[in-house]
């Protein structure tokens, strides 16, 4: 491990000697790095990132192209179409007091970065805030999940060729790559994972001051109401929840439903998940597998709480352990201590709760940590604004889901438990960068009056200047 070590502060001392040279890049040259990443995305390593994906966890090749490449060539083009404006310097107002001088801010970059990816959209979610960090004149030191080791070993082949490692530089290995990894003072640190793990990067970076941006996760609700389209809301809810098979921070996680239409849903959704996946949900070849057998015990053990718990399970449950697969499942009457209630998910398992009017499930939401994301299904502008304005959440979608991530116009990220910071688009350039402040004194100010030594004269100017400016 010593080696180890010794290797990556190597490769990051040799980012941090040349990062002033990557951040006095021009937006042609940053657009240029952002072309090769494309080309090598979209044209020349597609077949080995989809080999790779269904490799890891079965991963459908129609699924890989949208939920993979697509989110990162959309990162890129947004890239590439603003940022020239976004580089440029932003002039804003001077105030009368400090007349003869002009004030503007620039972005610049924060230096050497680190970037912590996850198993779940290995691509995406690592890729796509490397944007962000090319566009604003990074150096990075990446560091992908263990769990998805052919992308991961693609994704290597990629930076490896693209880049030279005193710029970007990729690292394969386990959690204690990670925990040498977040010993080095970076100057920003990317993660990109769950809320406990979450901390303790948030402590590492802690002792170096290094800002941090942290997408994490939680419970994200989905409420329907009693006027909400049961059958539009099911497809969506379906595709939402079980892309990925669950494995998604945004996915909804539990439903809150009015009661008198809970029964109609729960027989909408039967027939969406049919049309889906067929019957045998487990031939289907639209169905991505559970990622590994760690994480098929954990999902497998809150279906074993669920039936102990005598709830009732209204659509799937089957498992089928050789192949790491759990069919899409619907479960009710739930006890409020039950694990699926408690703990985040992220999996193929979908509880229903009913509620009886809208401000019980609005309690039942504020009672737990702010979540990722909230959806709600509903006609009434009424109830949607009075949902929104009573509870807080990352994000929201209406009468939709998961979708608010692929709009680069919006800022995606979390609150407390559920993230620090934003990303994509703009908000992705603006979290790899520093807002520098510049005032520019071009002649005498006025203030130089009011230098020492103090004089009555001068707190005659003084009072004037506090009650009139």
């Amino acid at each position: 491990m010593k080696d180890t070590a010794n290797r990556f502060s190597d490769v990051f001392n040799k980012q941090k000697a040349n990062q002033f040279n990557i951040g006095n890049t021009t937006y042609k040259q940053r657009i240029k790095k952002l072309n090769a990443l494309k080309k090598a995305i979209e044209v020349t390593y597609k077949d080995k990132i989809r080999l790779a994906l269904h490799a890891d966890f079965k991963k459908p090749f129609a699924e890989t192209d949208l939920t993979e490449i697509y989110p990162v060539l959309g990162e890129i083009k947004f890239a590439k179409s603003n940022l020239k404006s976004w580089m440029k310097r932003q002039k804003v107002d001077t105030p009368m007091a400090l007349i003869g001088s002009s004030s503007w801010y620039v972005y610049e970059p924060k230096g050497v970065c680190l970037l912590i990816s996850p198993w779940n959209f290995p691509l995406n979610l690592t890729f796509g805030p490397l944007v962000s960090a090319i566009s604003a004149g990074n150096s990075v030191i990446i560091k992908p999940s263990e769990m998805t080791p052919h992308i991961s070993a693609v994704m290597a082949e990629i930076v490896a060729t693209l880049f030279n490692e005193n710029e970007i530089a990729l690292v394969e290995g386990e959690v204690d790559v990670s925990t040498e990894l977040l010993k080095l003072p970076f100057n920003h640190i990317f993660f990109t994972g769950s809320p406990q793990v979450g901390k303790i990067v948030m402590k590492s970076a802690s002792s170096h001051l290094s800002s941090v941006t942290l997408e994490l996760g939680g419970k994200s609700p989905t409420i329907i109401d009693e006027t909400a389209n049961l059958k539009t809301a099911a497809k969506r809810i379906a595709w939402g929840k079980f892309v990925n098979s669950g494995q998604t921070c945004i996915a909804p996680d539990y439903i809150l439903i009015q009661e008198s239409v809970k029964d109609n849903f729960v027989a909408e959704l039967r027939e969406q998940l049919k049309s889906f996946f067929t019957e045998d949900t487990s031939a289907s070849d639209s169905l991505c597998r559970i990622v590994n057998v760690k994480h098929f015990k954990r999902l497998e053990a809150h279906l074993e709480n669920a039936r102990s718990n005598n709830a009732t399970f209204e659509i799937g449950g089957q498992i089928a352990s050789e192949d790491n697969f759990i069919a899409p499942t619907i479960i009710s009457n739930l006890p409020e201590d039950a694990s699926l209630l408690q703990d985040e998910i992220f999996g193929p398992i979908l509880p229903i709760k009913t509620y009886t009017i809208l401000d019980e499930a609005i309690d039942y939401i504020n009672a737990k940590e702010k979540p990722l994301a909230l959806y709600i299904y509903s006609k009434s502008k009424k109830n949607i604004n009075h949902a929104i304005k009573n509870t807080r959440a990352g994000s929201t979608a209406i009468n939709n889901n998961v979708l608010q991530y692929s709009n680069h116009n919006l800022p995606f990220g979390g609150s407390n438990n559920s993230g620090i910071g934003k990303a994509h688009g703009v908000f992705g350039f603006q979290e790899f960068s520093n807002m520098r402040s510049v005032l520019k004194q071009h002649t005498k100010g006025s203030i130089e009056l009011l230098f020492p030594p103090y004089t009555s004269f001068k707190q005659k100017i003084i009072d004037v200047t506090l009650k009139w400016f």
